[in-house]
């Protein structure tokens, strides 16, 4: 099994996978009478049909045992889903390309810095939420409509990978 490196989460490195919310080095303008910035735009909801919406929910996630055996990645072909740490704690990301299935060689592993989100472009696979602490709260934004929007695809047992413990 390959363990995975995880790497600083930056925009360029998450580029092939959806947006880095965050307002470091992000455009901005003011508004209220200059009373407040604005970091405008920083993730779009993408959803598949007319008919779908957006939708804002918290999920409040429990840590994992690390290391973490990733025998499972998921994507959500219908819409993007977005995930904003509420209290500031830095979190892991686990994804692969866009393609009918993840090719485990090319799953990459993020850190956040507590204070970045993220948004999955629609069919990027990705693991689900993996928490660093014990348990965390985090707002999502995604896609609410008819029709499947979760696949899951389980690697056989020589393609898993290992996700150790952040330093």
């Amino acid at each position: 099994m390959r363990t995975l490196q995880i790497e600083p989460l930056t925009k360029e490195a998450f580029a092939p996978f959806g947006d880095v919310i965050e307002t470091d080095g992000s455009d901005h303008f003011m508004i209220n009478n200059g009373s407040t910035m604005r970091f405008h735009k920083l993730a779009t909801v993408e959803t598949a049909k007319p008919e779908d919406n957006a939708i804002i929910s918290i999920f409040r996630a429990d840590a994992q045992d690390m290391p973490l055996t990733v025998s499972m990645l998921e994507r959500h072909p219908l819409g993007s889903q977005a995930f904003i740490p509420l209290l500031g704690n830095p979190f892991l990301i686990v994804v692969a390309p866009l393609g009918d299935v993840p090719v485990s060689g090319l799953v990459r592993a993020f850190v956040t810095n507590g204070r970045q989100g993220i948004n999955y472009h629609r069919g990027v696979w990705h693991h689900p939420v993996l928490t660093i602490e014990k348990r965390d709260d985090f707002l999502v934004v995604d896609r609410s409509g008819t029709g499947n929007n979760c696949d899951e695809h389980f690697f056989k047992e020589d393609e898993r990978l290992i996700l150790a413990p952040h330093q």
